[in-house]
């Protein structure tokens, strides 16, 4: 099954050596002013998936004339998976650091726009911005826990669990099964594949999600974010491209963010759409970003 699915899932990518560590980043677009550049835009994914998941949003906005990043993070696709304890320890700084460090390594100019989706790594996206301000002119976030009362899939919480998450974590289809379950759509196997190449190739991103699931503090993180983006905190536009079938994050979860900054946050609702909008209906999403950016 390996054999027939490694070179899969790298449309547009390559690998950047940043610092120690090697990433895995998809670009589409130029920034050549002769091509009539309309920004630069940065996808982050959430965990358990990959910037597999913007590949068609990617290309869109690329057509619509912005220069797109998305890559994936460490631990996470084709990016390089440290042992925990080796270099990298799957914190919250960590992450942060190292994102650092790749956007400089790609020569990013801020102000840039950004776009957040997903759990654990998609919530350290958020919390890089709120420590970056000045660097993002617009946020658009899909799909991603954002009030205290988020609920936490029982992936995550098994992952926190001793043994049992040492068990669950190696489990190769845990990244399918998971965007299936906050979607009311099946995969196509040749989609499916991808997500589930990087479990099959080796232990290290069983053990790289395992580290992050540990590691997060939900209530703390989630209640930064939340009072973060609040009134009085965050003052740059917000779009908030929220799909109505996602079956871990609710539509009155988005609602109450909304309304916590609703002077920023503009709520586009996506019929049809799950919990990774991106890859459920992209060109709603795409659509969505058009006229936010």
């Amino acid at each position: 099954m390996l054999y027939r699915t490694e070179d899969k899932g790298k449309e547009y990518g390559s690998f950047i050596r940043s610092g120690k560590l090697k990433w895995f980043v998809r670009e589409t677009g130029s920034s050549d002013a002769r091509l009539g550049p309309r920004g630069t835009i940065v996808f982050l994914h959430g965990a358990p998936t990959q910037s597999f998941s913007y590949r068609v949003v990617m290309a869109q906005m690329a057509d619509a004339g912005f220069h797109c990043y998305a890559p994936d993070w460490i631990g996470f696709g084709f990016s390089d998976k440290p042992q925990p304890g080796y270099g990298f320890n799957y914190t919250e700084e960590e992450f942060h650091s190292a994102l650092d460090k790749l956007l400089e390594t790609l020569g990013i100019e801020s102000p840039f726009f950004l776009v957040v989706q997903g759990f654990l790594v998609g919530s350290y996206g958020l919390t890089w911005a709120l420590k970056n301000s000045e660097r993002v002119s617009k946020l658009a976030i899909l799909n991603s826990p954002l009030i205290v009362g988020s609920k936490i899939p029982g992936l995550f919480t098994q992952l926190r669990i001793p043994l049992l998450g040492e068990f669950t974590c190696q489990n190769a289809i845990l990244a399918e099964r998971f965007i299936e379950g906050g979607s009311q759509y099946v995969l196509k196997s040749e989609k499916a594949d991808v997500y589930r190449l990087p479990y099959l190739a080796s232990s290290g991103p069983g053990f790289a999600l395992l580290e992050t699931a540990k590691k997060i503090n939900f209530k703390d993180t989630l209640g930064r974010i939340a009072s973060g983006f609040s009134s009085g905190s965050w003052d740059k536009p917000i779009l908030l491209a929220w799909g109505l079938s996602d079956k871990y994050l609710r539509q009155p979860e988005a609602e109450e963010f909304q309304k916590g900054n609703p002077s920023n946050v503009t709520l586009k609702l996506l019929e049809g759409a799950g919990h990774m909008p991106q890859e459920d209906w992209p060109e709603k999403v795409v659509d969505a970003l058009k006229y936010f950016l």
